[in-house]
């Protein structure tokens, strides 16, 4: 079944949903329930509120909040009215918001109040409550530095008297009938744009990947297909809703299959615990390091976690251990890891359900269906197989471009239609892929090309390590060498000296880190990913 021929875009998906799974859970948020049919008024409404509030099909609306009932019913409420979704990533701040608003020339806005202890909406007014410089223009909406925002809404009962609470939003669309919003939704097809993913920024100002409805579609009926998600699954939804992972094999993916939703807005192990437990949770995807601290919490025999049966995971480090450990001591049937970029629409290559134990630890898999891996040598030239390269993609996958952005696009798009990744890959007999680091991670010790990522994996086979970064540092004889920062176990002894020592037995020299940090954590953004430029900068 091609997801993208049936509903023609995300809002036919919402209805088909709301139709096919009435009855079911469609998303569960403390003591409130919410059915599939239920869902898809609460979306009719919203998007009738975004058509009242003027936007049109094209627009981009954007949303900067946390994982809630009130993110999946405002973002897919605009996408059926039309927009083009921009999510932006909580753990911004305010003049990071301001600047990717502006670049999206975003129409509205849906913020939430507060939130891990941050107002947003007092960080934003500070960040845009002043004209900008590069459209000095007159200012539509309450933001002074944001002429083309015309409108925020506050996903709570209070906001500022030139904002909009949720409820009164709503309350302006009233007046719009269901027949506009199905207009609407049927002004969408496939080749429309259906999000734009700002990058994390990491090698520089945030970029946007544009991605289609098809593309969104298309992609995610093969990952439900792959992960062998199905109707009446209860999902534990941890990855953030601003991430692909999070909204696309999260809030899509459920509504292809009518599985249950369950947000969780915060990475709490505890809480993350106490909701597989209480609501039966059977799917739980999510970095390496949320089942790496499930298995080892210290109550973890105390909750029933017997209903989990499907977990992936994925990055450029899965621990050798974690397939097995998920298999043996929790029980999970299914475990599988993945590979992708927001400008592949977020999913490249992934494990089938059936594949080695060993094939899922040590790879992120095969090209999915329809589309190509290849990896390259510096000259572009297709690398031996085993021998490390830059990973390029071409299919349905890769976006048309970055938003407004062609000096950018041309960068990581050739004229063939491959789209260079940047990351260092391996591809096995199999065509299985391993990502081994970051082009910009890798350093050289005394001429050989040392990748972080495998050295951290090969770190992550001694049994008093529980987690660990990599980076290179300055050298004055070997040009860069390696320095390890460590989490250790509880109760480890563990030293920098046996560490080094233990290394040097299980990695050629020029891989052993010189030096060994103990830390009691890794800087991480809300991504799961180590910010290795917060460790290079110590």
């Amino acid at each position: 079944m091609r997801g993208d021929l049936e509903w023609g875009g995300v809002p036919g998906l919402v209805r088909s949903a709301a139709a096919r799974f009435a009855d079911r859970e469609a998303v569960v948020e403390g003591r409130t329930r919410v059915s599939y049919a239920e869902l898809g008024a609460r979306v009719e409404r919203a998007a009738a509120a975004c058509v009242a509030s003027g936007v049109r099909v094209g627009d981009r609306v954007a949303i900067w909040a946390p994982n809630t009932l009130d993110w999946i019913v405002s973002a897919l409420g605009a996408v059926s009215a039309g927009a083009v979704l921009v999510p932006l990533n909580t753990r911004f701040k305010g003049t990071e918001a301001a600047y990717v608003l502006a670049r999206s020339r975003a129409k509205l806005l849906f913020v939430t109040g507060t939130f891990l202890g941050t107002s947003y909406v007092a960080s934003l007014r500070r960040a845009a409550g002043e004209p900008g410089d590069a459209d000095p223009g007159p200012a539509a909406g309450p933001l002074p530095g944001l002429p083309h925002l015309e409108r925020v809404v506050v996903l709570a009962d209070d906001a500022p008297a030139d904002f909009r609470t949720w409820k009164d939003f709503l309350a302006d669309g009233e007046g719009v009938g269901s027949d506009e919003v199905r207009r609407r939704g049927a002004a969408v097809s496939g080749a429309s744009p259906s999000d734009i993913v700002f990058t994390s920024g990491t090698t520089g100002r945030p970029k946007g990947a544009l991605i289609t409805h098809a593309q969104t579609l298309r992609g995610y009926e093969i990952w439900s297909d792959l992960a062998g998600l199905r109707e009446g699954d209860r999902y534990l939804i941890v990855n953030p809703f601003f991430h692909t992972f999070g909204y696309k094999a999260g809030i899509i993916a459920c509504l292809m299959r009518g599985a249950t939703m369950v947000p969780q807005p915060v990475f709490d192990v505890d809480t993350v615990l106490a909701n597989v437990a209480a609501e039966r949770i059977s799917v739980l995807p999510g970095p390496p390091t949320l089942h790496q601290s499930l298995l080892d919490h210290p109550a973890r025999d105390t909750y029933d976690l017997s209903a989990l049966r499907l977990v992936v995971t994925g990055a450029a480090v899965v621990p050798l251990r974690l397939v097995e450990r998920l298999r043996t001591e929790l029980g999970v049937d299914t475990v599988l890891t993945a590979y992708g970029l927001s400008e592949a629409s977020g999913i490249v290559t992934m494990c089938r359900r059936g594949d080695r134990p060993e094939v899922i630890a040590s790879t992120s898999g095969r090209a999915i269906p329809d589309t190509e891996v290849r990896v390259v040598d510096a000259s572009g030239v297709p690398a031996a197989t085993g021998s490390p390269g830059e990973v390029l993609v071409r299919g349905f996958n890769v976006m048309s471009g970055y938003f407004e952005d062609e000096a950018a696009t041309a960068e990581v798009l050739t004229p063939d239609g491959w789209l260079r990744t940047g990351d260092v890959g391996v591809l096995d007999p199999e065509g299985n892929l391993r990502i081994t680091d970051r082009i910009k991670d890798m350093f050289i010790v005394g001429g050989f090309n040392a990748y972080p990522a495998e050295i951290e994996q090969l770190l992550g086979l001694h049994p008093d390590v529980a987690d660990v970064a990599v980076v290179g540092v300055p050298d004055s004889r070997l040009g860069e060498v390696g320095r390890a920062y460590v989490v250790r176990r509880p109760h480890s002894t563990l030293t920098a000296d046996d560490l080094i020592t233990w290394s040097r037995r299980e990695m050629a020299n020029y891989k052993v880190p010189r030096t060994i940090a103990f830390v009691t954590g890794l800087p991480r953004n809300a991504s799961g990913k180590v910010v290795k430029g917060e460790l290079r900068g110590r």
